[in-house]
């Protein structure tokens, strides 16, 4: 187990380039990644072999550690091909390789004796010796069962050979260790092979066998009932916990989320880390953090199974409530002084809107555009999504390239 001066590692989504870049601004110690098949994440863009090369050159010149997952469950004739994408990862040098399936496990071992092993929360490690099952076969990390208890993962971590992982936040699949059948019953498309069609989002109702076509909800709920829907995962308020339980790196959930998802949630978890380490005796959840992951869109959250709390595991039948979150509206890419960006539009801005900038370090900046500056130096009242505009604010700010804008309905 890591010690209290060995500080934990915040590790984070990476689905393509640009959330690669993005994580690492916002303080991402370690991001995970893949390629364009055998992971979990199909449809989250991924990366050629390529641009992983370019994206493990890049983590490492800024000090950040990558991991490539190959952690779906695969037929015999997909052996060949896994073969020859391990070799690649020779080449491509990543820090460790994920990995859920013993073949694979095989495999890496063969090809890639130099690079790390870390098994994948599908592997369901729920015991001790469990871990030292997988120590023995070459895994230098696990990331743990989300059925286990937090008291649980202390007992594992702090009797481990092999270093402990597990998740901070994030969806959770409703499924043991998200292993689940349902999307490919229902929509043909392999869960465990990185199509899950997400069916336990779905809305649901009940049709008794006389009454065809009268659909009865399951719950009273005008949405609906959406009897598999379980809450967001989010421990902001268990850092110490967590870090006391030996826990070596904290995993944020969403390859396939946004890049304001992943400002959001690393820039808070980063503060909320880092604040830990200075003063643990004096760990409080700031009301910035709160409203960041707030703004979020969620499910609602919830401890999981950490704190062995039944209500948290709970399907989600709350109404929606009114929705004022901010909006994501562009990214910062020059900066050219204190009150004038050079931003990318990705949804539209106008002149006097109230804005909110996620500087990677301090509390988010409230704004307002003063100026929308076209490239050809020409003033407009509005910029359209997948413009580049200048835009000039009321308020000097100490934000910088990367740094993600966002629309809000509060006053300065």
């Amino acid at each position: 187990m890591p010690s209290l001066k060995q500080k934990i590692e915040l590790l984070a989504p990476a689905g393509n380039f640009e959330k690669l870049e993005t994580a690492i601004h916002y303080g991402a110690g370690a991001v995970y990644l893949a390629g364009k098949d055998f992971s979990l994440r199909n449809f989250s863009g991924n990366f050629s072999i390529d641009e992983m090369f370019k994206a493990v050159s890049y983590a490492h010149s800024k000090g950040v550690k990558v991991y490539v997952a190959c952690n779906i469950y695969p037929r015999t004739d997909e052996e060949a091909a896994i073969s020859d994408f391990l070799s690649a990862l020779s080449e491509i040098q990543p820090d460790a390789v994920i990995i859920a399936d013993p073949g694979v496990l095989m495999q890496a071992k063969k090809i890639i004796p130099d690079i790390d092993v870390h098994l994948s929360t599908q592997a369901n490690t729920t015991s001790r010796q469990s871990v030292l099952f997988w120590a023995s076969q070459g895994v230098t990390r696990i990331n743990t069962a989300r059925e286990l208890t937090l008291d649980e993962i202390k007992q594992i971590a702090r009797n481990s050979p092999v270093e402990v992982e597990s998740f901070v936040h994030g969806a959770m699949c409703i499924s043991y260790s998200g292993r689940c059948l349902l999307s490919s019953y229902m929509a043909r498309r392999d869960s465990n092979r990185g199509m899950c069609a997400h069916p336990c989002r779905w809305k649901y109702s009940v049709v008794e066998e006389l009454r065809p076509g009268h659909y009865m909800p399951l719950a009273e709920d005008d949405r609906g009932s959406y009897i598999f829907n379980s809450r967001d995962l989010c421990m902001i308020e268990h850092i110490p916990e967590m870090i006391r339980a030996g826990i070596s790196s904290l995993k944020i959930e969403g390859r396939m989320k946004g890049i304001n998802y992943l400002a959001a949630a690393i820039k808070t978890y980063r503060q909320a880390i880092d604040f830990y380490y200075e003063a643990p005796e004096k760990y409080t959840v700031s009301k910035d953090w709160q409203q960041t992951l707030a703004g979020i869109n969620q499910r609602g959250y919830c401890t999981g199974f950490y704190l062995n709390d039944p209500d948290a595991i709970l399907p989600n039948y709350e109404k929606d409530k009114p929705q004022n979150n901010p909006k994501f509206v562009g990214k910062i890419a020059t900066a050219i002084n204190p009150t004038r960006f050079y931003v990318g539009v990705r949804n539209k801005i106008q002149t006097d809107d109230i804005i909110e900038i996620l500087t990677a370090k301090g509390p988010n900046q409230s704004n307002r555009i003063a100026k929308i500056i076209s490239e050809n130096n020409a003033e407009m009242p509005v910029a359209q999504p997948n413009a580049c505009v200048f835009i000039e604010t009321e308020f000097p700010s100490n934000a910088e390239p990367n740094d993600i804008i966002q629309k809000t309905n509060t006053e300065i």
